[in-house]
Formats: C-alpha cells, structure tokens, sequence
C-alpha cells in the first residue's frame, strides 16, 4: 500500500517540479481550490483529462496517473489566470522568471502579428506549444505556435516543462514545452467579462468568454463550446514624458534618431557625411535636425480577436471511445510606426524640375561633374545618389495583421485489456496571416513624380502622376502629391500541418519484485507534413519600393513531412521498502526520419533518447534527475527563406568617424568594403543604430542536437512545517550544431578584431559591403548588402541555473494564508555563432547582441489571505540588475539635454538597476453564481528605466527603454465579473 504522503509528494512533482513559474499554481489562489497536490480527498492523484477525456501528464506519454516523470513540471492555474485577469497566454509566459520575453503585445516594430514564447531565452523556435499534448498549426515561416490562438476561456492549467522533451513529442521541444490543457467534462454555463485601462486613461482593453458544455446519454458523453472575443487599444509612446523623444544611447541627447527626416537630406558624390535642405529651402547645408519618431510609435499593439473551441468525447461502448475537437482564431493585430519616407534611394531629377531650387541644383550639378550653365539647367537626370526624406504628410505607417486559424482533431480511443489502450488520431489545421502595409512612399511614383517639368504634369501621366516638391519643409508636399505616393501593399503567409498519430499505453502486467506497481510503457508512431507558402505583391518584391518597410519580401514555398516512431518506458523498482520509499527509473527513444521538398530531395534522420529516475528515501523527500539527448529540426524559414537584405542593430561602426584618418589598415579595409575615399574620417555609424544584413535560408542545414540534464528536490516536512513544499532543480542546456547566423558584433570582430596589412583583403572583410555614397553599412537594400548573415549549422548555446519553488499554506482561523515564492537563477547562457567568434555571455546583460532581457534572478511572490468569500492577493515581482554588455563601447552617463520633458534628469544607460513591481487584487465570490475581480497592476506606479533609443535590438529597445520587460504604461486597472451555471 502507497501512503498518501507519497502520493502527494509525487503529485506535487508534476506542479512544484520546475519551480520557476511566474504565475503559481491554482493552490495559491484560494484554499479551497488547492492544486499543489493534485490529489482526491482519499489521497489518489487527480486524473487531469482534457476536453476530449484523455488523462494528459505533460513530460511522458505514458497516461498512468499514478507514475510521475522525473522531468520538472510546473503549473500555471485556472484560478491564477483569474486573478491576473489574463487577456492572452502571452502576457503571463513573458513573465515566468525562467523565460524571457519574445515577440508579444509590447513588440511594436518587429510584430509580425503573432505571439510567441521564449523559455531559458533559447528562442522562440525551440520550445513546443500544445494543447492537450497535441500540435496545432504554426504561424509562418518560424515554425512557431501563436499564443494569440489559444483558447483562455477552457483553459483548466498550463503546464510549463523546462528541459529537452523531444523524445516525448518530437522535434522542437529543446528547451521545453507549454502544454495547455482545457477543462474535462464541463457541463453548464460560464460567461465573462472583462475591461481594464492605465492610469493616464488609454490602453482600453475589452474580453468576454461564453462557454456552455453538458453531458448527454447518462454520461457517456461530453460536449463543450467556447466563444470569445477581445479587443484592445493602443498606448502611443508620445503619451508617456520618458519616450515621446527619441534619445540617443551615446549621446544623451533628445535630438530625433533617425536622419530620414524633413526637410530633405542628400548624400552627394564627393561630400563626407550627408547634407540637408536649409529652412529657406534653398541651399544644402551641414544636417540641423533628425526625425523624432518616437510620438508615432506605440507600446501596445492594438488586438481584436474572434475565437471559437469546441470539443467532444463519447464511449461508443465499454472499450471504444471516439472524440473531436475544433480551434477556430480569426484575429487582427496593428503595429504603428512612424511615416515612411525615402530612405537613402538613388534617385534623379531634371534640371528645369520647378520644385528644384536653383542653388540646389548647382550644388547637385558641381558634385555629380555637370557643367554649370545650360548643361546643367537642361539636364534630364542630375544624379541625387542617396534621399532620405520623411513624409510625415502621409501619417505613419501602419501593418495590419489579419491572422485566420483553423485546426480539427478527430480520433479514437480503444482500450484493449484493463491495461491496455490505443489512441489513434488525425489532425489537419491552416493558418493563413495577411499583412496589409499602409501608409507606404512608393519609389517607383517618386522617381515619376520628379520626372517634371512643370507643377501640373509628369513627363509619364500614368496612374495620375502629381509632379512632387521635394525639398519643400513638413507640408510642402500637397495632398495631391501625397495620394499619389502613397501604396498599399499585402503580403499572405500561410501554413499547413497534417498528423496522423497512434499511441499503445498501457503496462506490462508484472512490477519489479520490490515493488507492487506495474511496469508501465508507450509505444506508437506519427506521420506530419508541414508546408507553407509566402505571397508578397509586386510592391513588396522590388527592393526600396515601401520606403521604410527594410528591404524586399520574396517568395516562399516549401514543406518537409516526418516520420516518427518512439517507446518510453517508466519501471518503479523498489517501493515501501526501508530509505525506499520509491525508486523508479525511466526511458525513452524516438527515431525520425525527415524528407525535405526540395531539389535532390534531401533527408536526414534524426535520434533522440532520455534516462532518468527518482529516489524517495522517506515521505517527506524526494530526489529526481533526467538526462535527454533532444533536436530541433530546421524549419520552413531556415530552409527555404531566399537570400534577401533586411536590418539588423549595431550601435558602433569600427569605420565611422576619424580612425581610419591616422590608421592606413583601418582605412583599407573601408575602402575594401566599398566606401569611397573622400568619406574616409567622416563616415557615420549606420541610421537609427540599423544596418543593413543579408542572409536566407539553406536547405542542406541539419538538426541542431542538444544535451539536456537536470537534477533535482522535493521537501515536504509535514511533521515540522505543515502545508510547506520546496522544490530545487538545477538545469543544464547545451545545443551543439546550432542553426544560427552571426551576431552584427561577431562578423565585424572577424573582420576588424585583429587588423594587419592583410585584413583588407580578407574575406572576412570584403564580405561587408557599404554604401559607394556615404560609406555607411546603412542604406538602400537594393545597394547595400551591409552585413553578411548566412545561416550554418556552426553554433553553439550553452544554459544553466537553478530554479527554485517555495509553497506555504496555513489555515490562520479569521483567513488562510498562502504563500508562494518561484524563482530563476541563471548561471550562465552563452551563444556561439562559430568556432571561431566569442562564446557571448548574455545573462545580465542588454545590447543589439543579447537581443532581450535575461536578469541574473529573477523570482515571483504571491501572498493570498482568504477570508471567507473574499481573497485578497498580492503579487511581488523582482528583476534583478542588468547592465550594458562589456566588451562594447559604453553608453552614454550623465544629465539628459535635448527637447524632451525628462531633460536635466541624470541617468546611466550602461546599468538598470533592480526593479521590483507590486500587483494587488482581489476576488469576491458574491453570489453561489457569481464573482468579481478587480486588480491594480504595477501599484507603486514604477517609471521605466531609460536607456536611450539604439542600446540594443529594434524590437525589445522601443522608446527609450525595454518595454516588454519592464513596465512602461505606469499604473493600470482591471476588473472582471464571470457568472457561472
């Protein structure tokens, strides 16, 4: 006979197991929901089944409830979501101290629409999302899950597994999976809603759910249905005093970040550095005044989204079960930037153009050889070698993300013996996602509009050609001209993902001779074909065409289908037995087989295997340790994507300013690149802190391998600390033959690390190519390839730490408490690109490098007094100090000047200091049906911590700060009501 405190520490494995959840479990919510132990009055565990009445167990296909794997498990709770009146899955992933924020509703510029998850700041592409342990379809060309998909409202827990689990669900799952699991057997009526908004009175955000579910047939049935809708209001950066300038991360100074400005700027051949159109509009003059973007851009993504999930179950007979489930997401997704523009295009103009002043012209002519006078006056086409001008009449740039998915499960369940099942099923989804970019310049209609002679007509009237005033100042481009310019362009990606999967469960019918419970096993195959296509227009095709949408978007079209077969086992060895409480061992091995669909039909097969075991000497203690050999195979994007240029971040060029004046290596190897001689000491680091890359995908890349270890504890001491439960477990990650491109960092340190005679020659150098104008890595993508990004399979990564779990729960008679504390320390993650570039050490640190945020230690309190009807809860979240990565030239320090409100403030761009937020809420549960939510985030009100604009990547460094990591909105308020039947 098994105590019942050895099935409540097992069962407390699969929630305290990783112990670094963010969001607790539903224990620490209210005492009377308590989930930490997963257990029934009589002490049996919980069998957790999903909408579709299987049992799931995350980290093992095994489905016997009484065997724990020894992988660490941890659970965010329905109850937990409640309280943090949780909008999408995103917001409460992003804030686990063992992940890091990725691409999510605080990303503006680098959103393409979707929400992913990042745990152990791997990466987005390495980690597995589920629900109820099966795939859905992806979102693009990355191969990743949109969060935005998932169904919230249905939701009974999400399971967070930290470590390799590729041998349980296959590729992709190298530093974890998040299993969503809905709620089993739901009979009756639940509706929601939900409405929240900042302090400063914008951020309106509104949800509401409607699900209804019954049994049917004396209970051999369920069937659910969900509904929901969400709708969400942008928050402006030009509406907070810290972000509505742009600061320079050098500098310290509010001065606009972007030359791409108004009036109009020129580089022209023979001129270092660009020249500027001066407020009289005549004359060219040294550059006085850069674009301040930052009032356009936004700190949340405007959101609406229809959802729709239904699923069913029903026991044909005794042994044979048939189930079904359908996901349906229709959702739309806006990001705001500032106003396109020209951004350094090679253009022409004619000399009798009537927009072009006349001292302009002399200046263009003189640079460009052309004879003054009559030569000049008539020229048809005076060079303008590169135009950076802003149109700020068009308003700003807008891409709308229209994301339609669908996903249909069909399936059944056969149980053969007492002990014996077999779950076969088939599963087709679709995601199709159209981006509509508005709000574009056109270059091809620019350059027609220059094209005159007169202010009325265009040399060619096609389309309505409106003659342009280029170097008018903001306004001097009509409406007229403006409508002419202005383009719409659409780009469609869609995917597919086919699977058929057969699962045999059961035991062998006969334990190890210490032990009483069976040993039990999974065995099974899967078939998935994955394909996807990108659909650009003819607008996002040509390079330069959008001016400011970062290079062309080419086509795509590209699959790979996997065959899998795979067994695991788990064998309780001894158990009952003196210091043997239990001891149980487990294994597991999953063999692929990859078919590329491309030329030569390349394939590859792939191996993945795990070992692990739990020791529990007593009741109260329990040991754990796995070890997994996982893969990730490439996916559609790193196969298939064409060779393209796009922008990348770096702050400093080692050719910008006057070193390479007094050093003659330095000066070659610029010269090598492409910059021309009469720029050399004046060349400037790229626009807006963002050159120019180019790279794309290859489809003879292979799977990355990773080696995965952890090893762990559980402590629950009853007879000295009733209701106390610790978990640790340290983690140990390692990716060898990482699909990866070099950092901006890494190719210049391979060119410029270790400069002689012979760099300039080098191909390490002569890869990077600049623009022939201005010398710049910044530019037109269709000049300036800038830095070379091709993908290999080269790199390493490298991760370790320990997490850390600490649960308390206390009947205190006037309430009961409890307290919950999950906490990260991160050791050490290291990323590689090469064998050759530098083992880069991101923890604690920020730049264009380490792209997000990833603090040292990072943790999450929860403390809940329950009164009765009434909780109260108070959630405590720490970021430990990061500081600008060392090794690079260092930020700027000192007293902010500029145009800005928050001038004269003195700030440190090289250190953010510890930051620690307070949420306070509390439910009441009013009536037996219904209750209500209210919660204040960010209570104390915490300003963001400034780093200025171009510190690190586009996407994480937005208005001066981290805005997905730290909370730029300020105070905000949310309340729910939900009414239940």
């Amino acid at each position: 006979m098994k105590t019942n405190a050895r099935v409540r520490l097992l069962a407390s494995t699969l929630l305290m197991g990783a112990g670094f959840v963010a969001a607790p479990g539903q224990a620490q919510v209210i005492a009377q929901d308590q989930a930490v132990e997963q257990t029934n009055s009589d002490g049996t565990p919980v069998t957790a089944e999903s909408s579709q009445g299987d049992i799931v167990v995350t980290g093992t296909l095994i489905r016997n409830p009484n065997l724990v794997s020894s992988s660490p498990v941890a659970v965010v709770g329905r109850e937990e979501l409640t309280l943090r009146q949780t909008n999408t899955a995103e917001e409460v992933l992003r804030q686990l101290p063992g992940a890091v924020p990725s691409i999510g509703t605080a990303v503006n510029n680098g959103n393409g629409g979707a929400s992913f998850v990042n745990l152990r700041n791997l990466g987005s592409n390495r980690n597995l999302v589920l629900i109820d342990g099966k795939r859905i379809a992806t979102a693009g060309l990355g191969g990743q899950t949109d969060l935005n998909n998932i169904p919230l409202a249905l939701l009974e827990r999400m399971d967070v597994l930290t470590g390799g689990a590729s041998t349980s669900y296959g590729a992709d799952a190298v530093s974890g999976v998040v299993n969503f699991v809905t709620r089993s057997d739901f009979s009756g009526v639940d509706a929601s809603a939900s409405q929240q908004i900042s302090q400063r009175g914008d951020g309106n955000y509104f949800r509401a759910d409607l699900t209804i579910g019954a049994n049917f047939d004396d209970g051999r049935g369920n069937a659910v249905f969900s509904v929901g809708y969400q709708e969400a209001d942008p928050i402006y950066q030009g509406d907070r005093p810290y972000s509505s300038s742009t600061i320079s991360s050098t500098t310290g100074r509010a001065a606009g970040g972007s030359p791409t400005s108004v009036p109009t700027s020129l580089a022209i051949a023979g001129q270092s550095g660009l020249l500027q159109v001066n407020p009289g509009s005549n004359l060219l003059v040294t550059p006085y005044q850069d674009f301040n973007f930052s009032p356009y851009n936004i700190f949340f993504t405007p959101f609406k989204r229809y959802n729709m999930y239904g699923s069913a179950h029903y026991d044909v007979s005794d042994t044979v079960t048939v189930y079904t489930r359908g996901l349906f997401s229709k959702n739309r997704v806006s990001t705001i930037i500032a106003p396109s523009g020209i951004f350094g295009e090679a253009l022409t103009i004619p000399g009798n153009n009537p927009y072009l002043p006349a001292g302009i012209r002399d200046q263009l002519c003189s640079a460009a050889g052309i004879a003054l006078g009559a030569t000049c006056n008539s020229s048809t086409a005076i060079p303008l070698p590169e135009v950076y001008r802003r149109t700020v009449e068009l308003g700003p740039r807008i891409s709308e993300y229209e994301t339609t998915l669908f996903d249909y499960t069909a399936g059944v369940r056969l149980n053969l013996t007492k002990s014996m099942s077999l779950d076969v099923y088939g599963s087709y989804g679709e995601s199709q996602n159209t981006q509509t970019q508005s709000g574009y310049v056109l270059k091809s209609r620019v350059q027609q509009a220059l094209n005159a002679t007169n202010t009325t007509t265009c040399t060619v009237t096609t389309n309505g050609c409106v003659p342009l005033n280029l170097f008018g100042q903001a306004g001097s481009i009509s409406p007229e001209q403006a409508a002419f310019l202005n383009g719409q362009s659409t780009i469609t990606t869609k995917t597919q993902l086919s699977q058929v999967h057969a699962l045999l469960n059961g035991d062998f019918g006969f334990a190890s001779p210490a032990a009483s419970t069976p040993i039990s096993f999974a065995a099974g195959a899967e078939y998935r074909d994955y394909g996807a296509q990108r659909i650009p227009d003819a607008y996002a095709l040509v390079p330069g065409e959008l001016g400011g949408a970062g290079g062309p978007v080419l086509p795509v079209n590209g699959g790979f289908n996997v065959t899998e077969f795979f067994g695991e086992v788990i064998a309780p060895l001894v158990e009952d037995k003196p210091f043997f409480r239990s001891l149980t061992v487990e294994g597991g091995i999953r063999q692929s087989r990859y078919k590329i669909d491309a030329t030569g039909n390349p394939s590859f097969n792939a191996t993945t295997w795990k070992a692990g075991g739990s020791w529990e000497p007593i009741a109260d203690f329990k040991l754990r340790g796995n070890y997994q050999r996982a893969v990730r195979a490439p996916n559609i994007s790193e196969l298939f994507a064409p060779v393209s240029t796009y922008l990348v971040n770096l702050t400093v060029d080692p050719c910008a300013g006057t070193a390479p004046s007094s050093n003659a290596n330095l000066a070659a190897i610029c010269l090598a690149q492409g910059a021309p001689a009469a720029v050399i000491g004046s060349i400037q680091n790229p626009a807006s802190g963002q050159p120019n890359a180019t790279g794309g995908g290859n489809p003879n890349i292979r799977p990355e391998v990773a080696d995965t270890f952890t090893v762990g504890a559980i402590l629950t001491p009853r007879t000295l600390v009733e209701g106390l439960t610790i978990s640790v477990d340290y983690f140990n990650i390692k990716i060898n033959q990482a699909i990866t491109e070099a950092t901006p960092a890494d190719i210049l340190a391979a060119c410029f690390g270790n400069i002689t005679a012979a760099s300039a020659t080098s191909t390490a150098c002569t890869s990077i190519r600049r623009s022939t104008t201005t010398g710049r890595l910044s530019g037109s993508s269709a000049t300036v390839a800038g830095l070379p990004q091709p993908l290999t399979n080269l790199g390493r990564i490298a991760t370790d730490g320990i997490d850390l779990g600490v649960d308390y729960r206390r009947d205190l008679g006037f309430a009961k408490l409890n307290l919950n504390f999950q906490g990260t320390w991160t050791n050490s993650n290291t990323f590689q690109a090469s064998p050759n570039s530098v083992a880069r050490e991101c923890v604690g640190y920020y730049s264009a490098n380490c792209l997000t945020i990833q603090p040292k230690f990072a943790w999450n309190q929860r403390t809940t007094l329950t009164f009765g009807d009434v909780d109260l809860s108070l959630l405590w979240r720490h970021i430990d100090t990061v500081r600008y990565e060392p090794g690079l030239t260092p930020l700027f320090s000192g007293v902010i000047t500029g145009n800005t409100s928050i001038a004269g403030q003195n700030w440190n761009f090289n250190r953010i200091k510890a930051y620690n937020y307070l949420d306070l809420g509390t439910r009441i549960r009013a009536a037996e049906n219904f209750e209500f939510t209210i919660l204040v985030t960010n209570l104390l009100d915490k300003q963001p911590p400034i780093v200025g604009s171009n510190a690190g990547s586009t996407s994480y460094n937005s208005g001066n700060t981290y805005p997905s990591t730290y909370d730029a909105v300020g105070r905000g308020f949310r309340i729910g009501g939900r009414i239940h039947f």
